[in-house]
């Protein structure tokens, strides 16, 4: 028998409602078990990294005012706090100007007109009002010529905090948050001074506005050069970008960084001085060792490119050991425990040989310009 809503099957009788009520409520609750299963794990994640957080946010600050004591009675808020992560302290920067080579006049240039006015604002007293610390400062250049170094040893140098800023620490899912991390990434400094906001790949950040931008991203640009305009300061506090593109960057920004560096490929003089600083640990052979004919074979070569031409040169004779005293079987170095690992001085030669060219063909440039 069958009728609208059931089936008789003699002494079995199916309710077809009832099994399509059973179903989607089945299905409801599925969907209601994953939502709250996502819901409750995003919360837990959250709070957890929050807590993790939190808990280095506050190391940092403890460490901050045992060195400061004029920053004992610091206050921040909560967008303040996530940001002390990306907060690195002098005595943390390893780099500074002794460590870059072939940017002397860079250099000189920078403790004139930017590091003197941002450390003792003082000395300009009597023109206080024209002389002071540019409130931006772009360095610009191909890549592997310094640019993330040269902002590392102005802070060092300066002894000002240098305050490392990415995309991902500003950009947030909820609508607003950038903001508010926008405004404490200035407040933040503001109670540090003196402080560098350092932006690397600043074109990713601050390229050209068009009418075809996000909602989020103009409104992020415009919060920031809002600030960056307004900043109440004593200018002890800078905004340094590094990047390879300048074009792409908007000329709203750039007229806030009116102090640039070109940072551009080291001509023979500085790869001179750039190699001289990278091998000045290194053991070389008086003999058979020429560093003019490396310098006149690197043309085009960036300081990375050349840094790394060393590093695998110096490689060569430690490999050559390797194959000459080391025990397979054994699986050890045949040598006194004693002994210094009697590893040749570096040649000409080594250098030739990474790149598998012949002396009188030269050492190719891996640079990409």
């Amino acid at each position: 028998m069958f009728n609208r809503f059931k089936l008789d099957f003699g002494k079995f009788k199916v309710d077809i409602k009832l099994i399509g009520d059973l179903f989607i409520l089945a299905g409801a609750g599925l969907s209601v078990y994953y939502l709250l299963n996502v819901i409750i794990n995003e919360y837990l994640d959250n709070s957890i990294k929050s807590k993790q957080s939190d808990r280095k946010g506050a190391g940092i600050l403890k460490k901050i005012q045992s060195s400061n004591p004029h920053l004992k009675n610091l206050s921040l808020n909560q967008y303040e706090k996530s940001l002390l992560s990306s907060l690195v302290t002098p005595e943390e920067i390893s780099v500074t100007f002794e460590d870059i080579g072939g940017l002397q006049d860079i250099i000189d240039e920078l403790r004139e007109a930017v590091i003197l006015p941002l450390t003792d604002p003082e000395l300009f007293a009597a023109h206080s009002h024209l002389i002071r610390s540019p409130k931006g400062v772009l360095f610009y250049g191909p890549p592997g010529c310094g640019k993330t170094m040269l902002a590392k040893a102005i802070a060092k140098e300066s002894g000002a905090f240098f305050l490392s800023i990415r995309m991902s620490t500003i950009m947030d899912k909820w609508y607003g948050e950038s903001n508010k991390i926008t405004d404490a990434i200035f407040s933040l400094a503001n109670k540090l001074q003196p402080c560098i906001i350092f932006i690397d790949e600043i074109d990713s950040f601050l390229r050209d506005r068009s009418s075809s931008d996000h909602e989020v991203s103009a409104m992020l640009k415009a919060e920031f050069m809002t600030l960056w305009d307004g900043l109440k300061s004593n200018g002890q506090i800078m905004v340094l970008g590094a990047t390879n593109r300048k074009n792409d960057i908007d000329e709203a920004f750039l007229r806030r960084m009116p102090k640039t560096f070109a940072i551009g490929k080291p001509n023979a003089e500085q790869r001179e001085a750039i190699l001289s600083k990278i091998l000045k640990d290194a053991k070389v052979d008086k003999e058979e060792f020429d560093l003019q004919f490396i310098v006149d074979n690197t043309r085009n070569f960036s300081g990375s490119d050349l840094r790394e031409l060393c590093r695998e040169a110096a490689i060569l004779p430690v490999r050559e050991y390797i194959k000459e005293n080391y025990n397979y079987k054994s699986g050890k170095l045949s040598r006194d425990e004693n002994d210094d690992l009697p590893v040749r001085a570096l040649k000409t030669s080594d250098f030739t040989k990474v790149t598998s060219v012949s002396m009188t063909s030269g050492i190719p440039s891996l640079a990409v310009d």
